[in-house]
């Protein structure tokens, strides 16, 4: 398949790479990592990455603002999207052939090309493993493609702690820091807080409810949002911070937005993606998220995550 998608991209002079709404450094990682490996490999291309963008990922990537006529004839790559409705940006089927990079399970492949590998700690550690494929086939590395996709494998492993941290990993993290960027840097920005997410984040910490059967439940409402003058995006990077607790088995945050409330699951061995898929969203066996449009339905997920807990 890497021949394949080489071979793809070697034929285009025009090729824009997608990614997930509500992307994680995963997901700019990804695609603006491709993204600059092939303005290396491949200077005379146009390369393309595009989406809504995600301020708080600012220190990563800032996105292209292309007319839907520049997608004629054009090769579009979908990097770390599992499945198509939650592709950022509809124009991606206005193009001419179009690709699926990812690491989540394949229940929607859609797409001419389909390059899934979910035991990838991250479509950023595909990347980095499709330019070793073509190192010698005219694929170069940049300095600037090093830092997004390290950035990426950080991101998406937890700092090296999650269990889809390979030996592999670690290989490709040792040889992406041999470029020049900063680390100290990276690191900084991204898990650095501002005073009112710190703030937030002690509110979590001080009223989460434990339950006896292993399961923790969060809830950020709108008004908590206003109260911390957050957004749901900067409530979210907080999903993770439970996982430390004795005895938690799996937890759930709501956290409430205009239109829907996000449920973000999160898991120390259970797999939840499958309940996720129920309330039509998805993700990995221990982190997935989906969407429910009333409190009246929280209650419901809280049930069936309990129940899955139990049978495990």
């Amino acid at each position: 398949m890497k021949e394949q998608i080489l071979a793809a991209i070697k034929r285009y002079d025009t090729i824009i790479i997608h990614r997930h709404i509500r992307p994680d450094p995963d997901a700019y990682g990804s695609q603006g990592g491709l993204a600059e490996v092939l303005k290396a490999s491949f200077p005379n291309k146009n390369i393309y990455t595009v989406g809504k963008e995600e301020e708080t990922l600012h220190y990563l990537r800032r996105l292209d603002d292309i007319p839907n006529k520049t997608y004629s004839g054009a090769l579009v790559i979908v990097c770390d999207t599992a499945n198509s409705d939650r592709i950022c940006d509809d124009r991606y089927l206005l193009g001419d052939q179009l690709i699926k990079i990812d690491h989540h399970p394949n229940m929607d492949p859609y797409g001419d090309l389909i390059w899934v590998d979910t035991d990838a700690s991250s479509v950023s550690e595909m990347i980095y493993e499709f330019y070793l494929f073509g190192m010698d086939k005219g694929l170069k590395m940049s300095d600037e493609a090093a830092r997004l996709l390290f950035a990426g494998i950080v991101g998406d492993t937890g700092r090296f702690i999650y269990p889809s941290t390979s030996n592999k990993t670690f290989d490709y993290a040792g040889e992406l820091i041999q470029f020049n960027f900063s680390r100290t840097e990276l690191f900084d920005k991204m898990y650095e807080m501002k005073p009112n997410i710190v703030k937030l984040h002690g509110y979590v910490l001080q009223n989460f409810e434990m339950r006896s059967d292993g399961v923790a439940v969060m809830v950020i409402t709108k008004e908590l949002l206003e109260e911390y003058q957050a957004k749901p995006a900067e409530a979210s990077l907080l999903v993770s911070e439970l996982a430390h607790i004795s005895g938690i088995k799996a937890w759930v945050f709501f956290i409430e937005e205009t239109d829907q409330i996000r449920v973000r699951f999160r898991s120390k061995g259970i797999v939840i993606n499958e309940l996720a898929r129920k309330y039509k969203g998805g993700g990995h066996p221990l982190a997935a998220g989906a969407s429910i449009y009333s409190w009246d339905e929280m209650n419901e997920v809280i049930v069936d995550l309990v129940d899955i807990c139990q049978e495990g």
